[in-house]
């Protein structure tokens, strides 16, 4: 890092499923350390806390940034706060009726629930028109009845979603201030505070989601801090959110839906920064953890962020995030033949506890990490994250023989390879989904498989989807935890503006700019952690009148001197070439038309300079061996040379089949593959 922010160590903390992964950085004498300790589900603040102690206790630690995935479990598993909504008369329901989508797509069959029960969902008198007038006054009583009615029904948490608030506030303000006088807790949201945005539907899952977080975030939160400062720790404590920016604790506890992908945007991060290092603009970041594959694209150096994201089936927020794709195949993936005879894969999990077969701590199904060990691609002396002397070799063949084996009429081992190349399957067609189905010509792009598994499977998804080349990380399983070092601190804003372009007061606009870039900037600030500077984006929401939907629209403009200088001519210019990249073609003779202004604050952070991972001068080839040993590929065993990637120097070349053996994971070399150190300490794997 640069030497003006040079200070005490920094520690990034990754949060999975399975294992809690710690990467820390001493930037004043230019060293780091990484540890990988198991997560303990339903109280993430036990592995946190043992990961930091492993590494010397926070008591001297400068910072730690956490990359956390208790919102995302909350959601997926319903263990949020118990909710209540307080809502304008005629519009409880609009949660439940969403965007009358289905969750089997072919026949009228499925059922939703939303996060909270009908009855916990409470109108009132109000209304404002499309147009921000107010048609009808919001009574505070009768608002603190609703409350009372909502607190005596058990409601932990609160919603406020006015019709029409993103145009104007005012009733919902005060809403906010009747029920925020009564209400026992912090945990109130206000739609136009969370999400001041056109689309009704979006503005309000998005607030009742976040409501419905603030407690779970809030306690996890609370608990990490106070076990923080028993342990002596004072520096600053933040939390990277979903579009890959960092926020402090204040801001997660007031706004926990942006947590919602943090884990992931963390990989995303360090994997961009890695591949540009390397050399390479275009990549599809692989994240393979205990419970699931998480799969991003990025193109000529950028990630890519999403408007919203449906973290399941109804549930829908719609703030920023790093474009992200998950399927249920980790790791820990149960694999099992179901009712039809076929082999499947996830998503169902074993966890960290009791965990996969060969961990022996009860589990007697199969996951895909049993079938590595089989296979002989994961050795079993060395289980990665030192929780376990050995792995069961032969539980893990046992019940691989029972559960998959026998009803396909398989051996042992062609069940696991079986189980692999389902799993293999899987992640290929993630793959396609975010490169070919949109398209990227996935031959201009390299994987960077990262997690404890990504490395395991990267061979075979080359061969499998047509990749370039896999770019390996120097350490593939705490990748996540770097991200949380290197991440910039970022906040993003909406305001609706329904603006016609023709004939838009320049001046109106630019002073609204200017306000928004102030506002945005005042957070980025108030984070507390060093930056060598804040860019400030702005980025349009625009169609063609009549339109439904709506192409995002950088503009090439900053706040200079009070003044973006933001024109008519410089909007129609940027809308026609990002309507004409997105749809190959533009509509001449329409009018267009403003829907929102996005405006994004980031305080770029000092750079990390990767070369610091670089393997040690004194490394050799032969300092590197560790003998050869059977591994399964194909139909048949192969003797494969066994590497301490760690150990290998720049430029050394490992031909397959191979397997480097390190602390937080295993990379397997298929058959026809080489791969080759960089300067950075990666490995890349291409055909031979």
């Amino acid at each position: 890092m640069s030497g003006d922010t040079k200070g005490g160590p920094i520690v990034g903390v990754d949060v999975g499923g399975t294992f809690t992964d710690l990467f820390l950085f001493d930037p004043a004498q230019g060293t780091f350390r990484v540890a990988k300790v198991p997560s303990n589900r339903g109280d993430e603040a036990v592995g946190f806390m043992a990961g930091l102690r492993k590494l010397g206790g926070p008591a001297g630690f400068e910072a730690i940034v956490h990359g956390t995935t208790v919102g995302t479990n909350a959601l997926l598993e319903r263990k949020g706060a118990k909710l209540g909504v307080i809502t304008t008369a005629g519009f409880r329901d609009v949660l439940e009726m969403r965007r009358r989508d289905r969750r089997n797509t072919w026949g009228l069959w499925g059922e939703f629930l939303p996060v909270t029960d009908r009855d916990l969902r409470v109108e009132v008198a109000e209304r404002v028109l499309a147009d921000g007038t107010i048609h009808t006054q919001m009574h505070a009583a009768e608002v603190q009845a609703a409350a009372r009615e909502l607190l005596a029904r058990g409601a932990e948490a609160c919603a406020i979603v006015f019709i029409n608030a993103y145009a104007n506030g005012r009733n919902e303000a005060a809403a906010a201030l009747a029920v925020r006088a009564i209400w026992p807790n912090p945990h109130v949201s206000v739609s136009a505070e969370i999400l001041p945005e056109i689309r009704e539907f979006e503005r309000a899952s998005t607030t009742a989601l976040n409501a419905y977080l603030q407690p779970v975030v809030a306690s996890y939160l609370g608990k990490l801090e106070r076990a923080l400062g028993e342990d002596g720790f004072s520096g600053r404590f933040h939390i990277v959110q979903s579009n890959g920016g960092i926020m402090s604790t204040a801001t997660a506890r007031g706004v926990p839906v942006r947590t919602a992908l943090s884990g992931p945007a963390a990989g995303v991060i360090a994997a961009a920064a890695i591949a540009r290092a390397a050399g390479f603009e275009n990549a599809i970041t692989c994240d393979l953890g205990g419970t699931s594959f998480d799969v991003s694209l990025v193109s000529r150096g950028r990630m890519e962020l999403a408007a919203q994201a449906t973290i399941d089936f109804g549930l829908v927020i719609r703030s920023p995030m790093i474009e992200i794709t998950t399927i249920g195949a980790g790791g820990g993936s149960i694999a099992q033949v179901d009712r039809g005879g076929l082999l499947q894969v996830g998503p169902e999990s074993a966890g960290s506890r009791p965990g996969p077969v060969c961990y022996g701590q009860g589990n007697t199904r199969p996951t895909l990490t049993d079938a590595n060990v089989v296979l002989g691609r994961i050795n079993a002396d060395k289980p990665i994250g030192g929780a376990l002397a050995r792995l069961d070799v032969e539980g893990a063949k046992a019940a691989i023989a029972e559960h998959v084996g026998n009803p396909l009429g398989l051996d042992a081992m062609q069940a696991a390879e079986a189980i692999v190349r389902v799993a293999n399957a899987k992640m290929a067609g993630a793959i396609r989904l975010v490169s070919i189905e949109r398209g990227h010509d996935p031959q201009k792009f390299v994987a960077l498989p990262f997690g404890g598994g990504g490395a395991l499977h990267v061979g075979a998804l080359i061969k499998e989807v047509g990749l370039r080349a896999a770019l390996v990380p120097r350490f593939p399983g705490v990748t996540s935890a770097l991200g949380c070092v290197i991440a910039d601190v970022r906040h993003d804003q909406v305001r609706t503006l329904n603006l016609n372009l023709a004939g838009i007061d320049a001046a109106a606009l630019d002073a609204r700019m200017v306000e928004e870039a102030t506002a945005a900037r005042a957070v980025v600030d108030g984070a507390g952690l060093p930056v060598t500077r804040t860019e400030i984006r702005f980025e349009l929401d625009m169609h063609y009148a009549g339109q439904t939907h709506t192409v995002g629209v950088p503009l090439p403009v900053h706040v200079i001197e009070g003044t973006t200088g933001i024109s008519e001519a410089i909007i129609r210019t940027a809308f026609e070439a990002a309507y004409q990249t997105a749809f190959s073609r533009l509509l001449p003779g329409l009018p267009m038309r403003i829907v929102s202004l996005r405006t994004a604050a980031i305080g770029v952070r000092p750079d990390f300079d990767l070369s610091a991972l670089a393997p040690p001068a004194d490394a050799t080839v032969e300092g590197a061996a560790r003998g050869v040993r059977q591994v399964w590929f194909d139909g048949a065993w192969h003797t494969a040379q066994v590497w301490s990637r760690l150990d290998l120097p720049v430029a050394a070349r490992v031909h397959g089949p191979a397997i480097l053996e390190q602390p937080d994971a295993t990379v397997v070399v298929d058959p026809d593959l080489v791969a080759r150190v960089d300067a950075y300490g990666n490995l890349i794997i291409e055909r031979e």
